[in-house]
């Protein structure tokens, strides 16, 4: 350990200063495998490290091995950058492969310390070293006195982890973690913005469209540079493991259940090893898919199925709650390059069972498994397929069983990318496509992740517009019967190129080519019918996704948003109430019932699901109480008035610009909110398509500058 410059053997000083902790997950283990390697890392972090000490005023006292000791003068300086820290370490993570990765676990305290002979004691420095272990990998954690000098300032969340006992600390510690913007669940309302060097990454990945760049340079992995998409699609959003009450049939959902309607169940995982649980999971979405080529089944989408994952409930409670006339159920055992998959078909209304059979196969016919499942349940609902159903499902994407393999990892860590799987998701899509490079659902997949990661703003949405655009036309010029790969594109030509009449082509083609598939039908409605003014159609639109998906939060979600921007509350707030009981941590349906409650003049609900929304009272007393005063005093005006001073005393890196807008034009202040929907408009921010019908700008609607951006995006009409 060497000794700082500005310290002499003989000083001892006392004084109150933030510590920060950092640790670098398994390099233990790694040096083990690959000394070389380790040692190459080891030096790469400090280089990457030492350079954001610098850049927010850090000190730094010690380094031990993989670890750094580090002062600060303000603890809102050390946690900013240990979000930059795990920021960059998260975007460099994105473009290595696995073994390559690093990792950090980060602990801050701030308390009193002691210089002495070059080095740093007291309990700060011990309280400090035993949060770091706390956190998770590529996590923060922190003090509670860290928290109360934060929370004004630091737009990203804290919530508490409880009281801990820490080793050789005398009383507990009540520990929190910072929650990082890429790790929240729904739309990031009070997420940072990207920092400079993820603006320098983004622009170092554009997708030239006369000359497209190889993939190699762009991940590492690949064949072609593209990268880009959207959130949610019929993987869309991880299950729910709350359970869910049966609910009578929303009023956007058909009553009768479908003749030749199915829902395919999650297959268990009865593999000794509980790691290929992917492979379960991936096998049920696989045949999902197949199932969803033939034309007269009604396919029941993956999200709704996979709310019954680990839950044992009557099979005829299952059918009425998914509107769904069978059931396919089964089992995996994967064992090495042994598979046996058993699986049995279920009349859902009577508990019948239809058919049953089961697989004993080696892994490399895996393929063959699918076609013959799939073909076996429509021997039984359909009887006869159709010569185009049949070459359908023939179609598997790809014939290399290592390529399915990575990307049925790909598709679990992306189902669980609201909880940090994001990374892992796009590693897997990539080593998909460097295994077969015209995998097209690997495209897709891998455009699902960087699509997350603009709406995150981890990258620029318009820097990754383009490289999505050509990722989704990538995919379908591998396989242009890729429903998926459709939506997304019409989704992407009209949030981020406001060209409707393609937006409106590749929606239709995608919905011919899976009725079926949820997401093409709520994102028709919402991004596409209700600003064109086609009230009547948007509603159908919606009904058709809530039947094929009808426990789907993100589902019900946009049928709420399509009754909230046609001004029918009551029906909205109905919407988002239901999406909120099926999941209560997820944001976006309180955030908009918050809204409906405002507009339809019910302040005191409003303010109610605001406070639900707030980063947890128990670390934020003193800006709770200020909320609450002046809803008290000014009503709900009050509270946004509050809320936009705090949105806006955020320094400029870390402000949530459209937040910032939204509520300025809520509030009638006419000239920010129009320079805050030019920012957006010059960023291509994907919320620009619903300003025309959100009421929360309706003090703008006559005036010239919000018509003439409204004509920019061809909404004029």
């Amino acid at each position: 350990m060497g000794k700082p410059a500005f310290m002499s053997d003989a000083t001892e000083h006392r004084k109150l200063a933030a510590i920060m902790f950092t640790d670098m997950v398994g390099y233990t283990a790694l040096t083990q495998r690959s000394e070389k390697l380790a040692l190459e890392l080891l030096e790469e972090h400090r280089c990457l490290l030492r350079e954001l000490f610098l850049k927010f005023n850090g000190r730094e006292i010690e380094t031990a091995g993989d670890g750094f000791l580090v002062e600060f003068a303000s603890a809102l300086e050390a946690a900013r950058c240990a979000i930059e820290i795990q920021r960059t370490l998260a975007t460099r993570n994105i473009s290595v492969p696995l073994d390559r990765q690093i990792q950090l676990r980060i602990g801050i305290h701030v308390g009193d310390i002691i210089h002495k002979d070059g080095h740093l004691l007291g309990d700060g420095v011990n309280i400090a070293a035993r949060l770091q272990p706390l956190a998770e990998p590529g996590g923060i954690c922190i003090s509670v006195d860290v928290a109360h000098q934060i929370q004004h300032n630091l737009e990203a969340a804290v919530v508490t982890m409880g009281q801990k006992e820490l080793k050789n600390v005398r009383m507990p510690v009540e520990v929190c973690r910072i929650v990082l913007p890429w790790e929240r669940r729904g739309a990031p309302t009070l997420a940072s913005h990207t920092a400079a060097h993820l603006h320098e990454i983004s622009s170092r990945t554009r997708f030239n469209r006369m000359r497209a760049p190889s993939l190699l340079t762009l991940l590492g992995l690949l064949v072609l540079g593209l990268a880009g998409g959207w959130a949610y699609r019929k993987f869309g959003q991880s299950p729910t493991s709350t359970p869910v009450s049966p609910l009578n049939a929303p009023a956007v959902v058909a009553p009768a259940e479908k003749a030749k309607s199915i829902a395919v169940l999650p297959f268990k995982n009865m593999s000794p090893d509980k790691d290929n649980e992917y492979f379960s999971d991936g096998l049920t979405e696989q045949i999902t898919t197949a199932l969803s080529q033939i034309k007269d089944l009604d396919v029941k989408g993956r999200t709704s199925a996979f709310v019954f994952k680990e839950r044992q409930e009557n099979l005829r409670d299952i059918g009425r709650q998914l509107n769904a006339a069978f059931l396919l159920e089964g089992s995996v055992q994967k064992a090495g390059s042994q598979l046996r998959i058993n699986v049995q078909l279920i009349q859902a209304s009577a508990d019948k069972h239809l058919w049953a059979t089961h697989y004993d196969r080696e892994f490399t016919n895996i393929f063959a498994i699918q076609s013959e499942l799939a073909q076996n349940v429509v021997d039984v609902l359909k009887g006869q397929l159709l010569p185009e159903e049949k070459q359908r499902l023939s179609r598997h994407g790809t014939e290399d069983p290592e390529a399915l393999d990575l990307y049925l990892r790909g598709r679990f860590f992306w189902n669980k990318r609201l909880s940090g799987g994001l990374r892992q998701a796009t590693n897997f899509f990539a080593q998909a496509i460097a295994r077969d490079a015209r995998y097209a659902q690997a495209y897709v997949g891998l455009a699902d992740c960087y699509g997350v990661m603009a709406d995150w703003r981890i990258l620029r949405p318009k820097d990754a517009s383009p490289t999505a655009i050509a990722l989704t036309q990538k995919a379908i010029a591998l396989d242009d019967n890729l429903a998926e790969a459709h939506a997304s594109l019409a989704k992407l030509k009209g949030t981020y190129e406001w060209d409707w009449a393609a937006a409106e082509k590749e929606f239709k083609r995608a919905i011919e080519l899976d009725p079926s598939y949820p997401p093409a039908h709520y994102w028709y409605a919402t991004t596409f019918l209700t600003p064109s003014g086609r009230s009547d159609e948007a509603v159908v639109e919606v009904r058709r996704a809530l039947e094929s998906d009808p426990l789907s939060v993100v589902a019900i979600w946009h049928a709420g948003l399509v009754y909230y921007w046609l001004r029918r509350y009551d029906q909205a707030i109905e919407q988002f109430l239901r999406a909120h009981e099926l999941d209560s941590s997820a944001v976006n349906p309180l955030n908009w019932l918050a809204k409906a409650y405002d507009h339809s003049g019910q302040p005191k609900e409003a303010f109610a699901t605001l406070q639900k929304l707030s980063i947890p009272s128990q670390l934020l007393p003193e800006r709770m109480a200020a909320l609450k005063e002046a809803y008290e005093r000014d009503g709900i005006k009050g509270y946004h008035q509050t809320q936009l001073d705090w949105l806006t005393g955020v320094p400029d890196a870390d402000r949530n610009e459209y937040g910032i807008t939204r509520l300025s034009a809520r509030l009638g202040h006419t000239e920010r909110a129009l320079q805050g929907l030019q920012h957006a408009y010059e960023e291509r921010f994907p919320t620009l398509y619903y300003i025309k019908m959100d009421p929360d700008f309706e003090s703008l609607r006559t005036d010239a500058r919000f018509l003439e951006l409204l004509r920019k995006i061809g909404l004029e009409k």
